[in-house]
């Protein structure tokens, strides 16, 4: 990132627990969750609890936490906001590990693994459905509106991904279009209800609602570049599980274009095809080629995108602590 790029001074990104600005909400958070998953199906409320206590940042509460305490917001509406935001989080978790028949997720069993992908994706619904719920507690047209629609772009993302694997021939610009609905519209939708719940101004809402995009790329874009560059131990997942799914994420887009004709033949086989037998040929090439520096330069430019939004936000330790997020998406290795 560039080093001006950040409304902050350098001693307000001095290393500190994300969550320490929000602590006492957080654990109002943690209170809901459990107050929520509330069941009288026992397997609903083992999976439930299964899968959000399995570890992860919880960065789409997060978010919300962030963006409503920014704005100076006083009222505790923000706590069932970011506790609906995590079980629709959750809920996208357990379909996803379905769909892609994971058997790993932050180093454990995933719960399609432990107890099979009908019980799954049914407790999925049932965090969607409890999700939805909680809106209507949150007593906000506006917000149910946000959220209502980013549930279908998240859906429509998901689908995009289905039927973009085996296929070579995905550009830059559908890939972008795919990870925006798949993942950085939670993101965006999480920082940009929050701001509505704390009325902003037109333009505060307009740039946190932009913020959460554009982290939400950052991180998806570090992900897909951490697939070709990680480890299995550090990341809690099987590193090149994208290219043995056939997924065409940058790092194998960009590899195509640069690589020579030889290289990039051999790339669209590997994702028409699946599987990990050329590994070691592909990570070769997305390395050689210069694609993971690509993909580590793009994910830099949104995180600097997201850094700029934070210019319409008054100084305050919870834009500070946007702002340390905006450059742990960059930075981070798992």
């Amino acid at each position: 990132m560039t080093a001006n790029a950040s409304p902050t001074s350098p001693a307000s990104s001095s290393p500190a627990p994300l969550h320490a600005v929000v602590a006492d909400d957080f654990v109002a958070v943690n209170r809901t969750i459990v107050e929520q998953l509330s069941s009288k199906v026992p397997l609903v409320a083992a999976i439930s609890e299964y899968i959000i206590e399995s570890g992860g940042k919880r960065l789409r509460p997060l978010l919300v936490l962030l963006a409503a305490r920014s704005l100076d917001y006083q009222e505790d509406k923000h706590v069932l906001l970011a506790t609906l935001i995590e079980f629709m989080h959750t809920s996208t978790l357990l379909h996803d590990d379905v769909v892609d028949e994971s058997h790993l997720r932050r180093g454990k069993k995933t719960a399609n693994d432990a107890w099979g992908n009908a019980p799954s994706v049914l407790v999925g619904d049932f965090l969607y459905s409890r999700s939805f719920q909680m809106m209507v507690d949150v007593g906000s047209m506006r917000i149910m509106a946000i959220l209502s629609a980013a549930t279908c772009t998240i859906a429509e993302g998901e689908v995009q991904q289905l039927t973009n694997i085996g296929n070579p021939s995905i550009s830059e610009a559908d890939y972008f279009e795919t990870i925006q609905g798949k993942t950085a519209m939670l993101f965006e939708a999480a920082s940009h209800s929050g701001a509505v719940l704390a009325n902003a101004t037109p333009e505060q809402e307009e740039a946190l609602k932009l913020y959460g995009r554009y982290l939400g790329l950052a991180f998806q874009l570090v992900d897909d570049l951490l697939d070709y560059q990680g480890s299995a131990d550090a990341m809690g997942k099987n590193v090149g599980d994208d290219l043995a799914e056939g997924k065409p994420t940058l790092p194998l887009i960009n590899a195509m274009e640069r690589g020579t004709p030889e290289q990039a033949k051999l790339i669209r086989q590997v994702i028409r095809k699946g599987g990990l037998e050329q590994l070691d040929e592909v990570l070769e090439i997305v390395h050689t080629t210069g694609a993971l520096d690509y993909t580590r330069a793009r994910a830099d430019e949104m995180a600097d995108k997201a850094l700029a939004q934070l210019e319409a936000l008054p100084p305050t330790p919870f834009r500070d602590t946007m702002a340390h997020l905006a450059r742990l998406a960059v930075e981070r290795d798992t």
